[in-house]
């Protein structure tokens, strides 16, 4: 071979060499480059009134909550209404999501970070159109020194922040400081869980599928004893086991919300039924289906109201005192129509209540009285009586 040629052939080499080395360094950089540097935000910037739905899945499970007129709704509770203040602070978090360490990931590694499509939350934030304005992607939460369990007490690790990637860009796969832990695809997490409050009960009546575990209780005023109706000769009504009536469903909770119930399997077709008055001319109804599990019920409740609406002067009532007095008046009112039409808005769903919120209402008859059945004690404290000695029957120097 001239030399002329083998020259040639070694320039050829090089250039090859060169542009494979070029290649690699490329693809090397596109792979430990993030498209958001250290402290910048991770979605960058985009309108979040915009947002008009949130689709949050994890697998199989999937949530959407769905922006409608004023309000939010959860789509798989039938469109009850969401917990706008946990819809507003996703959105804002996500929108000021700043990225803490970026990561340098392949496909491999996703896996492990909890980050491919099969482990991942994945938070879709939609446009007016259904399409989506930004995606992310949640993996795995991030511990301080990434331990997974260093507390003393084997709880594990409090997390201080979260692997995240946007849409499927490897290059934008970061650990952010927030980790987003109420970022979950489970619906009765979602739904606003204001309820009924009663204020100042004076009746209640309970009527069981059972009559003889039926009663009736009542009291004159909100400070006055409860009063135990029909009492039969012999019976006493336990003081002690009335009281927490005065307290009965005065910040009561639910569970969940049941979409499509059947009545018959939850027993809704055959309920206890309680009507609670109050002093305030409030009337709840409730409906208590069969026991779901251990610790919980379905139950349906309507509300209604005899409100009085006109105010009655005082005998002694100073003219000066007719303007503040009547403005006090109106607002109250103003308030008791709002509770009453946020309550009466409950009547068309069902819910599961936990079994504590319904104790009282689930007693028989038979429990509220004072049980006569053991005999009393003459030794409450359970002590040893004590022997009485006769000094006169002892031997003793100065006994006689």
């Amino acid at each position: 071979m001239k030399s002329k040629q083998l020259l040639l052939l070694v320039i050829a080499a090089i250039a090859l060499g060169g542009g494979g080395l070029m290649v690699l360094k490329n693809r090397q950089a596109d792979y430990n480059r993030s498209t958001t540097d250290m402290g910048g935000k991770l979605l960058g910037t985009f309108d979040v009134n915009a947002v008009t739905a949130l689709r949050l899945s994890q697998g199989t499970n999937v949530l959407n909550v769905v922006k409608s007129g004023d309000g939010w709704t959860v789509k798989e509770r039938g469109g009850y209404p969401a917990n706008f203040g946990e819809v507003a602070e996703l959105v804002r978090k996500l929108s000021e999501l700043k990225v803490a360490q970026p990561q340098r990931v392949g496909a491999s590694r996703l896996g492990m970070l909890e980050l491919s499509r099969d482990t991942a939350t994945v938070v879709e934030l939609l446009g007016s159109d259904g399409k989506a304005l930004k995606t992310i992607l949640l993996g795995k939460k991030h511990s301080k020194g990434g331990a997974e369990d260093n507390s003393p007490f084997g709880m594990g690790a409090m997390p201080d922040g979260r692997y995240v990637m946007v849409g499927n860009d490897l290059s934008s796969v970061a650990v952010v400081t927030d980790p987003l832990s109420n970022a979950n695809p489970k619906p009765e997490e979602w739904v606003a869980k204001e309820f009924f409050k009663v204020e100042q009960p004076v009746f209640v009546q309970v009527t069981a599928s059972e009559p003889t575990n039926s009663f009736q209780l009542t009291r004159t005023n909100e400070f006055a004893d409860w009063t135990l109706a029909d009492l039969k000769a012999g019976e006493e009504a336990d003081k002690n086991k009335l009281t927490p009536f005065s307290s009965l469903l005065n910040g009561p909770s639910f569970n969940d919300v049941l979409v499509n119930p059947d009545l018959k399997a939850l027993g809704l077709d055959q309920p206890v039924e309680a009507l609670v008055r109050t002093a305030t001319g409030f009337a709840y109804k409730l409906h208590i289906g069969k026991p779901q599990g251990e610790d919980s019920y379905p139950v349906q409740v309507s509300v209604d109201a005899s409100l009085v609406k006109e105010r009655t002067p005082g005998k002694d009532e100073k003219p000066e005192d007719k303007a503040k007095l009547d403005k006090e008046f109106a607002d109250k009112l103003a308030k008791q129509q709002e509770k009453l039409k946020a309550e009466q808005a409950l009547s068309k769903w069902t819910f599961t209540v936990g079994k504590w919120t319904l104790d009282s209402l689930l007693k028989k008859r038979s429990e509220l009285l004072v049980d006569k059945s053991a005999a009393p004690n003459p030794n409450p404290a359970g002590d040893t009586p004590a022997t009485v000695i006769d000094p006169l029957k002892l031997n003793l120097p100065g006994a006689n």
